[in-house]
């Protein structure tokens, strides 16, 4: 089970960070969004030990931060 929690940790930081990549044209609120459902998903995945809904949930909770931090 250790394994597979590290397994998906590191798998969606990999995503996170290629993701990232094709921000080039995007605006700072989708910047931010983007960075805010990346950083959640980890967090999600982390506290809720790997969980597929945890993972996602924490993304949508991110994503939506991100979109309300003012640039």
């Amino acid at each position: 089970m250790r394994t597979n929690q590290r397994f998906v940790l590191r798998a969606v930081a990999v995503a996170a960070l290629l993701s990232l990549g094709a921000c080039a044209g995007m605006s700072a609120r989708d910047k931010n969004t983007a960075v805010g459902a990346g950083i959640g998903g980890v967090a999600g995945a982390v506290l809720t030990g790997g969980s597929g809904v945890g993972t996602v949930g924490g993304a949508v909770v991110g994503g939506v931060i991100g979109n309300q931090i003012k640039p």
